[in-house]
């Protein structure tokens, strides 16, 4: 039997999967010498290069390429026939045994290998396995020699029957993504460890302790310790696995127990642990094996409609996560998911759903220490054959396999607090067979299947606790949840689908689930955007050795961000692997910004002159954060005001005196800026956590003095053409009618792109002008899109309106306003509204109103594909400032306004963000609507309150400018 085409063959000499950590005796990670075969037939020849490990070959080597589907199957047809083209890599590297390990048990680990492995020392069979994403460990004490030097050869395989079970929505890689080492132990050692440690301070610690030769040695023992105290036997239950005949010569099974009242319950936002130390002994009391674990206390149950952490409903903010690094496409170090979950942390997510397979070992172990909550998903991923595979029996041993060599790993850590069987395989016997295992295996936490409620979010049951739809309207979750009858929890396992200028309405689908009973959160897709840094020189990955080629969120020239079909790669899917909240570099995105104020754990409301401050935490107080008030109006900061939060406890509100109102009358805004008091594991102090804010005042005068323009300042008088559009010394374009935007990933997979291309380039029909001696009035005619507009000189400068009327024929805009043009020389941009990052009519909340300042050049978002972008919403006044003066714009409302160096057609044209050239001029687009952002590349599209309709939309607006002198 081949095993890259045999189902049912999973591996041979493996190891049993198991939660004792062991540390690398000889580190096996570095360079290693390697050839890459067209096939696992091929021959092995006799030159060599060499590889990093860990590490894919397809971001080292030029001979295989990354490449990108979302759904597709690498190769049509039957899955389980392997293509007779399959990249094969032979890794090899001589290795000196310690002399010291004579006598002992040694073994080789293998963290993941994509997607066979197949191993031998010294062209000795050792083993094979399968599951990209698992460790292989294989018992090699019989094939080394203590002191010898040997070869090993791992052999890769890239495409197998397995790969059906891995058609995640991502790249394709090959390679060994995972350290390499060999660990030794005594013949009589641990097999495994299960820890079982309930909030109540309840222990338990059930050890498997086994041995490499006939039987274990007469008057053996286990000890244990929990933060330097014993942890007795349980001699009850040994008493009954003795009456049950559960014990045997080579195999032992004792439980250690104690109850421990005072412990401190671990949570997301408390993560403390205690040490344990498990150890055998042997009749004299020598260790022959010891391992050490960190425990966290708590509780994890479904109760009805609710998921209970430590007995507490607890909001699931959570987000998807994928092993992702630009350079090294899969592998990361502890130090990047370290600054990865941290920025989690510090953007209010309390949760991450390893999607879709066993993360990296290290993700659990930081996700316990700085307190994340993790739905814990097995490699099982069948997308583009899903029906078929779902009941293949020829499967169902790797269904099983997959999801229990995932609880036997990941079990012993706190922050997995649901098991999830898998990511869009359909449902079918197989899934209920990993379920059954895993209720067998581990009763203490509920499971979860998306495939099994999909069709029936009330069906399911034997694959699911809990109902985790995937990308449902916000009228669907709340009509479902409105049935008092529904009996699980619904927490959507994606939704907000983060692709390019997303994420809107956000804060509807929070506000819906923090007052509606049944539903408790979900997971954002996703967290990274997955562009691979490739050189425009010779279109390859750049590579691990090319260190970072990147700044906020954009690659540094010479390179770019590719995704799919930029390596060749056919057939593929374009940008759908660009869909994080983070950029490839991890600088956040928008909708970062969003999350971090939906989540604040501080609530504000205003009242008279009381602002009650409502704790919206679960377990903590508000000891760790530091607070000042921020007052700002259109005019600017007036005053940063230290502030002693009331210390409430969780789910609780005190009250702190409204900050005084300034004298004038300009509308006036208190933003609490809350920061972390103390270095946390996840944030130093002084990090930004949220900022709430009230409005302490409604604008209450027509024109605010924060432009900076003098009384009665101005240029000679503006001139509108013959052409019907105004001429003004600081203009070389515009004002005009501004119907369309460049298309968002949202717009363009949706199929608004193509609906509205004729807005992009509208053909005016009609042009009438009346000039009088105080003002022109223009009426443009673009077919039935009618265009009025009136130019009225106003001290230092001029007053437009625009009535803009919108045929019924035409139900759905993308935007209604003008557009202009600045002449070169204004660098920095300043305005009062939403900000400081982009901010649209539906993506709000991540922008509380201020007054902010950016340069011009960074006040666009560099997504990987280029779309409209760098808008500020609920924009009061604007202005530009530089070399060639000053410029202010002030809309009679709040309106969606942005200042960018690019023209919509040059972000529509640009399919790279490498490929934009920023002009010299500034171009401003000032709307009277423009259409939310939704999320429809997947998921619902915009809702109707952020959609522009037919009828009149008034927009009137000031525009006053001083020039400098040439």
């Amino acid at each position: 039997m081949n095993p890259w085409d045999s189902p049912d063959l999973l591996g041979s000499g493996r190891i049993a999967a198991h939660a004792v950590p062991r540390a690398p005796g000889v580190p096996l990670d570095g360079s290693w010498r390697f050839q890459l075969l067209p096939s696992p037939v091929s021959p092995v020849g006799e030159q060599w290069g060499s590889i990093t490990v860990p590490g894919t070959w397809t971001t080292q080597h030029p001979g295989d390429l990354p490449w990108y589907t979302n759904v597709t199957h690498p190769w049509p047809g039957n899955p389980a026939i392997v293509p007779a083209k399959n990249p094969t890599g032979v890794y090899e590297r001589d290795v000196t045994v310690p002399a010291g390990w004579a006598g002992q048990r040694i073994v080789l680990h293998v963290g993941a290998a994509e997607s066979v492995l197949i191993a031998t020392v010294d062209g000795v069979p050792a083993g094979m396995g399968k599951d990209s994403h698992l460790a292989t460990e294989l018992d090699v004490t019989a094939l080394v020699t203590p002191g010898g030097t040997h070869t090993i050869r791992l052999t890769v395989v890239k495409w197998s029957d397995a790969t059906v079970l891995e058609d995640q929505d991502q790249w394709w890689h090959g390679g060994l993504t995972r350290s390499v080492y060999l660990y030794a132990t005594n013949p009589v050692h641990l097999a495994d460890v299960r820890v079982t440690a309930s909030a109540s301070g309840r222990l338990v610690v059930d050890a498997r302790v086994t041995t490499t030769g006939d039987r274990l040695p007469d008057g053996w023992a286990v000890a244990a310790t929990l933060d330097g105290a014993a942890v007795p036997l349980d001699q009850e239950f040994d008493l009954q696995q003795r009456a049950d005949e559960r014990v045997s010569d080579w195999l032992g099974l004792p439980r250690l127990r104690a109850d421990l009242p005072g412990v401190t319950p671990w949570s997301a936002e408390n993560p403390v642990r205690y040490p344990l130390t498990v150890t055998v002994l042997d009749a004299g009391g020598t260790v022959l094996d010891s391992v050490s674990l960190k425990v966290g206390f708590r509780d994890v149950r479904v109760d009805g409609r609710d998921l209970l952490i430590n007995g507490e409903r607890v909001f699931i903010r959570g987000v998807n996560r994928h092993d992702f690094d630009p350079l090294t496409g899969r592998t990361v170090t502890e130090e990047q998911v370290r600054a990865e979950l941290s920025l989690m942390k510090q953007y209010g997510f309390n949760a991450i759903r390893t999607s879709h397979y066993p993360n990296a070992p290290m993700v659990l172990d930081l996700a316990d220490e700085l307190g994340l909550y993790v739905v814990a998903e097995a490699n099982i991923e069948t997308h583009d054959h899903a029906h078929e595979i779902a009941g293949d029996p020829r499967y169902l041993p790797a269904f099983v396999d997959r999801v229990s060599r995932m609880v036997c790993r990941d079990r012993n850590h706190p922050s997995v607090i649901i098991w999830s069987l898998g990511n869009e395989s359909d449902y079918g016997v197989n899934h209920d067979a990993a379920a059954a295992w895993i209720r067998h295996d581990d009763p203490t936490r509920p499971i979860q299947y998306e495939g099994a409620i999909r069709d029936d979010w009330d069906g399911g049951a034997h694959a699911g606790d809990i109902v985790c739809p995937m990308y449902p309207s916000l009228d669907a979750i709340v009509s479902w949840a409105a049935d008092p009858g529904r009996t699980r929890p619904l927490i959507m396992c994606e939704y907000s689908h983060a692709m390019g200028n997303s994420n809107g309405s956000l804060a509807e689908y929070w506000a819906a689930i923090e007052s509606t009973p049944g539903l408790q959160g979900g997971f954002i897709w996703e967290f990274w955007d997955h562009g691979i840094l490739q050189r425009l020189s010779d279109g390859l990955p750049a590579g691990p050795a090319a260190g970072p080629q990147w700044s906020s969120g954009a690659a540094a020239p010479g390179y770019r961000w590719a995704y799919g079909g930029d390596f060749g790669d056919a057939p593929h899917d374009g940008t759908f692997c660009a869909d994080g909240l983070v950029f490839p570099d991890r600088t956040p995105k928008p909708g970062m910004a969003e999350h971090r104020e939906l989540a604040s754990p501080v609530r504000l409301t205003l009242a008279g002159d009381v602002v009650t401050v409502t704790n919206r935490q679960h377990f903590n107080g508000l000891s760790w954060l530091a607070a000042a008030w921020e007052i700002t109006s259109a005019d600017g900061t007036i005053a940063v005001l230290p502030v002693v939060l009331p210390q409430v406890a969780a789910g609780e509100s005190g009250i702190l005196p409204a900050p005084q109102v300034p004298p004038g009358d300009a509308e006036t805004w208190a933003t609490l800026r809350l920061t972390s008091a103390v270095d946390m594991p996840w944030a130093p102090e002084g990090t930004e956590i949220a900022r709430p804010q009230v409005r302490l005042r409604a604008e209450g005068r027509s024109f605010p003095t924060g432009s900076g323009l003098p009384a009665g300042a101005g240029l000679p008088a503006v001139v509108v053409g013959d052409d019907g559009v105004l001429r003004h010394p600081l203009l070389v374009a515009g004002p005009v009618l501004s119907l369309w935007r460049a298309p968002t990933d949202n717009d363009r997979i949706a199929g608004h792109g193509e609906r509205w291309r004729d807005l992009a380039s509208l053909t005016r029909t009609h042009l009438h002008i009346d000039r009088s001696a105080d003002r022109t009035v223009v009426e443009n005619r673009y077919g039935d899109v009618i265009h009025v507009q009136t130019v009225t000189a106003a001290p230092g400068g001029l007053t437009v309106t625009d009535e803009i009327t919108i045929p019924d024929t035409r139900d759905d805009l993308p935007r209604v306003g003008v557009v202009l043009e600045t002449v070169p020389g204004f660098d920095t941009l300043s305005w009062y509204g939403h900000g400081p990052g982009e901010t649209y009519p539906d993506r709000t909340a991540g922008g509380p109103i201020g007054a902010y300042t950016s340069s011009v050049d960074r006040a666009f978002t560099p997504y990987l594909r280029p779309q409209e972008s760098g808008g500020r919403h609920g924009v009061r006044v604007l202005t530009l400032t530089g070399p060639a003066g000053t410029l202010t714009l002030h809309p009679d409302t709040p309106r969606q306004i942005s200042a960018t160096r690019f023209r919509a057609a040059d972000l529509d044209a640009a399919t790279h963000h490498d490929a934009l050239v920023p002009r010299a001029t500034t171009v401003v687009h000032l709307d009277a609507a423009h259409r939310g952002v939704g999320t429809a590349s997947c998921g619902p599209d915009t809702r109707a309150p952020y959609r522009i309709g037919p009828g009149l939309h008034r927009l009137t607006w000031t525009l006053r400018g001083v020039g400098q002198p040439s």
